[in-house]
């Protein structure tokens, strides 16, 4: 008994809120992680392909699709300043945000640009029709074929190299 309530009381304490808001200019840390004055954020509800992540275009030709979101997400942040609310720290101790660039949610934009995708276990779904309309229109990872990030992430801990983890032609086709 005594054990449950010590890991009842370490989960609660892993998802205490922060302060409501962070807010100024934005460095891009990885696919789905900004730092704001020396804070790493990880955006909310999506799950973005590792920098090492290889995916296909349209043609079947491999890219580094981890590093093209991360540009992607670089260029449009630019010199705006970000937004960050409800900022928390995840079941990981990580901080979390919901965060956005001159009224638009980052989030949003990554997954509608078919960047990233909608992480309904974390989301509840918020971003399911923008990733739905991505793929109808081809864009970005939609426009060839991909291995969903945790699966390539669970793949890289059994022991597979980002090259035979990356890519799976059959996973959508």
């Amino acid at each position: 008994m005594h054990g449950l309530i010590v890991v009842l009381t370490m989960l609660a304490l892993c998802t205490i809120v922060l302060a409501g808001e962070l807010t100024g200019p934005a460095k891009v840390i990885s696919t789905d992680t900004l730092e704001i004055h020396g804070t790493r954020v990880r955006l909310w509800g999506i799950d973005a392909p590792d920098k090492t992540q290889m995916c296909r275009d349209i043609n079947g030709n491999l890219y580094q699709c981890g590093l093209r979101t991360a540009s992607n997400l670089e260029g449009f942040i630019e010199d705006r300043e970000v937004s960050c609310l409800s900022v928390l720290k995840d079941e990981c101790g990580r901080t979390t945000a919901t965060c956005s660039a001159h009224g638009t949610d980052l989030g949003e934009w990554l997954v509608r640009n078919g960047l990233v995708l909608d992480w309904t276990r974390y989301s509840g779904g918020r971003y399911h029709a923008a990733q739905r309309e991505a793929d109808r229109a081809g864009l970005g990872l939609w426009a060839g074929s991909f291995a969903v990030p945790w699966l390539y992430r669970a793949c890289v801990r059994l022991g597979g190299g980002p090259a035979r983890c990356s890519d799976d032609v059959n996973a959508h086709p």
